[in-house]
């Protein structure tokens, strides 16, 4: 692929929202013990909260597309006995190294195709993309993975030290999904990936033992380059929503967007059976999806319905957008999906401003009650990706709706919340959620804790970071029992 060698002269950094104020990257890693606690953190709370998000080492050339760009870097906060420490890691890949030996940046953003050349480089790492596991973090089968969108995750060490590029012991090489689904019965990991060249989309199954136990599987009927970010897993399914937000490598790299965004085209949700059977599709008109909260087989039936419940947007909501153009909205969604029929119906659960949708991870799959989502207040502008409050859902609201309790945080900012649960107790009203914060005003950060039977009382306790942490993106709760 032919690409470019020096950096448009019209890109300033300096200029982008997502590069400065709360979002601006930290390049100091930080080792902490004894951090200050305002409140009493639980006992219950043994294990560790890590997060990953986009944070450049060096001040970005070409173009910088918030939440895709960026290198990763994880915030570790270990919780054990009323105590807290801290430290940050950069998930330092082969291109960051190369980057780091040269003492700029090399790479361009995705949207500007800029890829050094063997003089810059060597010949491995010539022009090819950059990787860029910043998106999410997981643990699986004793691995801690650091994922990017739709390709290999990165290894990290219990210290957050980088081990490598993860293949699956070259099962999976071209990657996986930012966002997997671990299935807390089977214990089995649930994967996609996305391509721009065929086949499209496949899925693969990892078992609990870290071991490959379907390779990569195409997906019938998807037949074009589409983004999709996220997925959904049931005892019978893997749903996949593929919203009309098609690859356009030549406008790319003429100067053009690389995703073009046709609602004509409408969306589609990808029924992948975990048994291997024929897939199936239905299809509706077009809406974009970042995140799902959970999905569930309504039956035992292969015919039963599916429901799935999402944060939906009206349309792709990525970079600045057109001058003029009316926003993407956003509303907390529940799709009862038919089988049998192709056919979907929508429900707006609430039509608000928010993202991140998390629930308790041992519901993943099955019928769940609460879903605790990053929301605004409407009292403060805030940039696309930070929120300055929490909705919990009581999606057994006998309505048809869901049942709203909502904290503000005042002068913090948030992102995404995490359920720790209680150890040995079931009930996602049994644990605490867990998030970070950054105050608008002096930029200073902390982990929140809120306990879940009544979190719109607000934390019970606010752990000073020793570094401000930058907004964005995903985190994991992983307990040390395990």
């Amino acid at each position: 692929m032919t690409a470019h060698t020096a950096p448009p002269a019209a890109f300033d950094p300096t200029r982008v929202p997502h590069l400065s104020g709360l979002f601006a990257p930290v390049t100091e890693e930080v080792d902490a013990v004894d951090l200050e606690v305002s409140g009493e953190l639980p006992d219950d709370l043994d294990g560790v909260y890590l997060r990953n998000g986009p944070n450049p080492r060096f001040s970005p050339i070409g173009s910088y597309l918030f939440p895709l760009d960026g290198d990763g870097m994880v915030h570790g906060v270990w919780l054990c006995g009323g105590r807290a420490r801290y430290r940050n890691r950069f998930v330092r890949t082969p291109a960051l190294r190369a980057e780091e030996k040269a003492g700029h940046a090399l790479w361009g953003g995705l949207e500007s195709m800029i890829m050094p050349g063997p003089d810059e480089v060597g010949p491995e790492l010539a022009h090819t993309f950059k990787d860029l596991p910043d998106i999410n973090v997981v643990r699986h089968a004793g691995r801690i993975l650091a994922l990017a969108e739709s390709a290999c995750p990165f290894r990290m060490t219990p210290g957050l030290d980088t081990v490598g590029r993860e293949t699956f012991g070259g099962r999976l090489p071209a990657g996986i999904t930012a966002h997997p689904k671990i299935d807390p019965v089977t214990g089995e990991l649930a994967v996609f990936c996305y391509d721009i060249e065929p086949p499209y989309l496949t899925w693969s199954l990892i078992g609990p033992d870290g071991a490959v136990r379907r390779g990569p599987t195409p997906v019938e009927g998807a037949d074009e380059p589409v983004m999709i970010h996220d997925m959904a897993l049931t005892d019978r399914y893997l749903v996949v929503v593929l919203a009309p937000a098609f690859f356009d490598v030549a406008a790319a790299m003429s100067g053009g967007s690389l995703l073009a965004w046709r609602p004509e085209r409408g969306t589609g949700v990808a029924l992948i059976p975990r048994d291997g059977s024929p897939v199936r599709w239905a299809h509706d008109d077009a809406f974009w999806i970042w995140h799902t909260a959970n999905a569930y087989d309504a039956g035992p039936g292969p015919a039963d319905e599916v429901v799935l419940e999402y944060v939906q947007w009206s349309k792709l909501s990525l970079g600045p957008g057109e001058p003029g153009a009316e926003p993407a909205r956003s509303a907390l969604v529940r799709a009862v999906i038919d089988p049998a029929s192709g056919t979907m119906r929508r429900t707006v659960l609430d039509e608000a401003r928010l993202e991140f949708p998390r629930i308790d991870d041992r519901s993943l799959g099955r019928r769940h009650r609460h879903i605790a989502i990053a929301t605004e207040s409407g009292t403060v502008d805030l940039l696309p990706g930070e929120y300055d409050g929490i909705s919990w859902y009581d999606t057994s609201a006998p309505s048809g709706g869901a049942g709203v309790r909502k904290w503000f945080a005042g002068d913090d900012s948030l992102g995404e919340p995490v359920f720790a649960p209680s150890p040995g107790r079931a009930g996602d009203d049994r644990g605490h959620w867990l998030v970070f914060a950054t105050d608008r005003t002096d930029g200073t950060s902390r982990l929140l804790v809120l306990p879940a039977v009544d979190p719109a009382s607000g934390p019970v306790a606010r752990v000073r970071i020793p570094v401000r942490v930058p907004l964005g993106l995903h985190g994991a709760w992983l307990p040390t029992e395990e």
